[in-house]
């Protein structure tokens, strides 16, 4: 039995067919001018030449958010073109060629040590309030009776030996889960990610293998005693994390 005819062969079967195909062509389209919203134009990482895209489906006008809390909007790409004076070098001139640090890698931010350019806003909780404090502005947060408390006890490095003292800590208050270690390391006061951090309870020991324990004055530090912002964060944790790499020499060799 054949289907309904709609107009002379047309029939239903014809019409969601031709309306998948318009559908699914309109969604490519869609796509396509999205993703030129960030990221473009693309620029060759040997000759520096910029491939600027044109026409209907390759440009589209760059996104514009409106941040909370009275923050007004952000409109994207916010800072233009990255800057490509990093402290590296390519090992050989290729696209695609891997740099090696010229400098402090760790400082530079080459790498695993590289940060993005994030707000120089702190993060807030659903009630606008700063979500990452330390402990002590949190009244109905504590440390649980059965986990060892890592305030006081001393920080040991990837090299083994003695970084600091932890001072006290940064939860938190949304998820009540501690984020950073906040450190005296030599007069400094650093904060190191709890998720690079090993506490030993027994021995009153804090391993943080990330980095050597003279490195631990270098790392970057917040701004104000009570307040992280999105960009310090970003900062800390590329620090510590480019230490896995960065931290000594024999980190940086091949494992065969």
């Amino acid at each position: 039995m054949d289907d309904v005819k709609l107009i002379g062969t047309l029939d239903v079967t014809e019409l969601v067919f031709f309306a998948f195909v318009l559908f699914f062509l309109t969604l490519i389209f869609y796509l396509r001018r999205e993703d030129r919203r960030e990221g473009y134009p693309l620029e060759d990482e040997t000759t520096g030449r910029v491939d600027t895209p044109g026409g209907p489906m390759l440009t589209a006008t760059p996104k514009t958010f409106l941040m909370p809390f009275g923050r007004g909007t952000v409109t994207t790409p916010t800072k233009g073109r990255e800057k490509v004076d990093v402290a590296g070098a390519r090992t050989f001139r290729s696209p695609g060629a891997p740099y090696y640090p010229t400098g402090n890698p760790l400082v530079d931010g080459i790498g695993p040590a590289a940060w993005a350019e994030r707000s120089r806003h702190p993060d807030l909780n659903a009630h606008g309030q700063n979500r990452i404090v330390p402990i002590g502005l949190a009244g109905h947060i504590s440390v649980h009776k059965n986990d060892a408390d890592p305030r006081g006890m001393a920080v040991i490095g990837a090299d083994g030996e003695v970084a600091g003292t932890v001072t006290d800590l940064w939860i938190d208050n949304a998820e009540h889960v501690i984020r950073y270690l906040q450190i005296d390391a030599g007069g400094k006061t650093v904060l190191a990610p709890m998720a690079m951090s090993k506490v030993k309870g027994r021995k009153r020991q804090v391993v943080i293998d990330a980095v050597n324990a003279a490195q631990f004055a270098a790392a970057p530090a917040p701004a104000k005693v009570d307040e992280i912002t999105f960009y310090e964060e970003e900062r800390i944790v590329a620090y510590f994390g480019g230490g896995y790499l960065y931290a000594n020499s024999e980190r940086q060799e091949p494992l065969l």
